[in-house]
């Protein structure tokens, strides 16, 4: 695993074994991107991401490398959480972050106390938590860290549907790569 592009191209970052850590694919974070930066005209430099689930960080990670100008990683996991904070570390990066360790729903409850506006929000649950999507995609519907033109963006398998909307949260895009899918949502 490693950056896809960027200030950090090319460097490699830690993973965590176990089926519930599933980093998302070199291939499928480059489409991802690819689909961002044409929806933010050309570019994600100077958006602010929650990455949830946020597993090695690989995304958060990436959208750092690409000019983010600050990522909320928010992991449950204290062994994922450290592994988060070693790949941030190898790779130099001091500021422009936060690591949350807190289950999603309690980490975006925080953050919008805190009065956190996010441009993206990327959630990718161990694919076991079927639940965790319904729970976190509703909650961001009603959250004031999502605004007009935030996007929400699901990793699921591609045998899952999230669904196609959660109050005013509503997919306008789907992408499948492989065993994973991408679905895109907005408020609207």
């Amino acid at each position: 695993m490693r950056v896809i592009a960027g200030k950090y191209r090319s460097r490699p970052l830690q993973s965590i074994s176990g089926m519930d850590v599933r980093p998302t694919s070199d291939r499928l974070r480059e489409t991802l991107f690819n689909v961002l930066s044409a929806a933010h005209g050309g570019t994600v430099e100077g958006t602010v991401w929650v990455d949830l689930f946020a597993g090695t960080g690989a995304v958060g990670i990436e959208a750092l490398s690409r000019g983010a100008n600050h990522v909320h990683f928010v992991e449950s996991s204290k062994k994922a959480a450290r592994v988060v904070r070693e790949n941030l570390r190898s790779l130099g990066i001091d500021h422009g972050f936060e690591v949350i360790e807190r289950e999603a729903v309690q980490g975006l409850r925080l953050l919008e106390s805190q009065g956190v506006r996010c441009d993206v929000c990327f959630l990718d649950p161990p694919y076991r938590m079927a639940g965790a999507y319904e729970q976190t995609l509703g909650l961001l519907s009603q959250s004031q860290l999502i605004g007009p033109k935030s996007v929400v963006i699901a990793e699921h398998d591609k045998h899952f549907d999230p669904g196609e909307q959660f109050d005013s949260l509503r997919r306008f895009r789907k992408l499948q790569q492989g065993d994973a899918s991408l679905s895109f949502y907005r408020k609207g």
